[in-house]
């Protein structure tokens, strides 16, 4: 079997950000009106009135105090809350591909080595744009890449489920080198008339090459001391959207259809599973979890990743310890452990441990153990 190493990542961060303070300013627009043309039935009873959103409800809820995302015009306007993505014509590059490519560059870059070498493309993400064809044959073609290519969706965790796919690709000889590439517009599926949940995500895309150690420049990227993966069935976190929506008599259009969750439920079931499965898989490669330099944990929300940091660490992690990007690109999905390792892990001496965890609706559950080279 042959060892496999994380060589590159990229990044592509959208141009557009969206604070707290315009979210809510949109949000609370929306409530005054419903509440004011739904006056009677409120006052009659018939119909519950919606209560404002705030500042620091956000931040004190999540630790989310702004996000990126591809179109700020829709979420900013009260009659429509939601992205305006024009649909392309075929032979456009789609959205997803487009950031997924501009991610891909980048990694390229950092790699320094050509395309060519690629054998293999991973398309990771929670939501795809169409069913067929795969995103990943699109960004295969939009790079020149040979061999093969296609899509898969753990939802958050589809990034570790990707780099854990991705190694055993090398580690058979499948691939030399795969490019696994997480496209995430999560603007696109996120009710924002939903308070409970209307500031939850942003927009993003990231990439990652993993390729043979023994191609890799020696002393450069990340030797992967081991990776699994873990699901459980529940349906705290759910989007009820796919093409059967069409066949239903209700249609499209109905909440369930858009992000849904019980979030103090995902909190108590999920933090324990993800502490669990860390602190266990380090004991079976040997590794001290107290001692590791740093957790890449998936930006869901800032209390669940303190907490899970805490009981990993075995007390209160630095803010080196245990990276957050919430407060800037707020939960970006499968993105969001990859934000964190791309952005913070530059002052990482030979030998040292890491890692990189994703969790998230399934529920699903990946740990990446990595060492820098």
């Amino acid at each position: 079997m042959t060892a496999a190493v994380i060589a590159a990542t990229g990044l592509y961060t959208p141009p557009n950000s969206l604070s707290n303070a315009e979210l809510v300013e949109t949000f609370n627009a929306y409530v005054a009106r419903f509440n004011t043309a739904n006056a009677e039935a409120i006052a009659a009873g018939e119909v519950q009135a919606l209560a404002p959103s705030s500042v620091e409800f956000i931040e004190k809820a999540s630790g989310i105090r702004a996000r990126y995302v591809v179109d700020k015009s829709g979420l900013t306007d009260p009659d429509r809350m939601a992205p305006n993505i024009p649909e392309r014509p075929n032979e456009e590059i789609s959205v997803l591909a487009e950031i997924a490519v501009a991610a891909a560059r980048e990694a390229l870059a950092r790699w320094g080595k050509p395309a060519s070498e690629i054998d293999a493309v991973i398309c990771a993400a929670s939501n795809m744009q169409r069913a067929y064809p795969a995103m990943a044959i699109e960004v295969q073609q939009a790079l020149g890449i040979d061999g093969f290519a296609f899509d898969m969706n753990v939802a958050c965790s589809s990034a570790t489920f990707g780099i854990k796919t991705a190694a055993d690709f090398v580690a058979s000889g499948s691939a030399r080198a795969v490019l696994m590439v997480n496209p995430e517009i999560c603007s696109g599926h996120l009710n924002f008339r939903d308070r409970d949940s209307h500031f939850i995500f942003g927009d993003v895309a990231t990439a990652v090459i993993v390729e043979r150690a023994d191609a890799a420049a020696p002393g450069v990227g990340w030797e992967i001391l081991g990776t699994r993966l873990k699901t459980q069935f529940s349906n705290n976190i759910r989007n009820n959207f796919g093409f059967l929506n069409r066949c239903a008599p209700e249609g499209i259009g109905a909440t369930d259809k858009l992000f849904v969750q019980e979030g103090r439920k995902v909190f108590r079931e999920v933090v324990p599973m993800v502490s669990e499965m860390i602190v266990d898989h380090a004991g079976e490669l040997g590794l001290e979890p107290t001692a590791l330099k740093r957790l890449w944990l998936h930006q869901a929300n800032i209390n669940m990743n303190e907490m899970i940091g805490r009981r990993v660490l075995g007390r209160e992690p630095a803010p080196s310890e245990n990276v957050i990007i919430l407060d800037e690109y707020a939960n970006t999905s499968s993105a969001g452990s990859i934000i964190a390792f791309h952005k913070a892990n530059d002052d990482f001496a030979p030998g040292e441990t890491g890692l990189i965890c994703s969790f998230g609706a399934g529920y699903s559950a990946g740990t990446v153990f990595v060492r820098k080279r």
